[in-house]
């Protein structure tokens, strides 16, 4: 399928400033923005610490991770679609939700997962927002398996009649779950993001064996 690009789309992306500001900073994409600014309101990120980027092309919440937790810290990217590869980040191709994915982890820990996964968008809103549900789940899911005691899980979700369910769900693994739309996110879009701290305590590792087969086939590489 080909994809044409509306004149008055481009017009819109050259005159967003944190478009502007990505390319002019090398921060490969606008979404860097979001996570500063969860960084600066939460304080998810310290030097030193392990971090999974999940859904991470074309890797611009990679990059600030990478510059928060510093050369003793690491991040570790897995998506889909590859992008060019970047000085401290080790990326992983691959889907959140795959069973194998966790065993290509390896057994340590992480102090912080993130996501900013998005469905592509359809046109129909209702199902966009139960896949955005979905891939928030699946985040959440995998983040209960490889993150320690104490650490910390921020994850976008379009809003919509399924977003309680979902809150309650994470909050209850965290001390604490903060409901929050960075500036950088379009007026327009219904994206937030669920960002847990102080998470509770880990759920036992799957044992490795028969892979599981997935539900309905989703596609986590949204725009960022």
């Amino acid at each position: 399928m080909t994809w044409v690009v509306s004149p008055r789309w481009a017009e819109e992306r050259r005159r967003d400033p944190y478009y502007r500001a990505a390319q002019q900073e090398g921060l490969r994409s606008r979404a860097a923005f979001k996570l500063l600014f969860l960084q600066d309101r939460f304080h998810l990120l310290r030097p030193g610490q392990r971090v999974l980027d999940m859904g991470a092309a074309p890797g611009g919440w990679s990059i600030v991770a990478r510059d928060l937790v510093g050369p003793r810290g690491q991040v570790v990217s897995v998506d889909l679609r590859g992008f060019e590869p970047m000085e401290g980040v080790t990326f992983l191709r691959g889907r959140v939700g795959d069973p194998r994915l966790l065993e290509r982890l390896g057994p340590k820990p992480f102090d912080v997962c993130l996501s900013d996964m998005a469905p592509t968008v359809s046109g129909n809103y209702d199902v966009d927002q139960a896949r955005s549900v979905e891939l928030a789940e699946l985040a959440y899911g995998l983040a209960q398996q490889v993150l320690v005691p104490g650490g910390n899980f921020a994850v976008k979700v379009f809003q919509g009649d399924l977003t309680q369910d979902l809150r309650r769900k994470i909050g209850s693994g965290f001390e604490r779950l903060d409901v929050t739309k960075p500036p950088a996110s379009r007026e327009a879009s219904s994206e937030m993001y669920l960002v847990g701290r102080r998470f509770r305590g880990s759920v036992a590792r799957p044992a490795v064996g028969r892979e599981v087969a997935p539900s309905a086939p989703l596609d986590p590489n949204g725009a960022r």
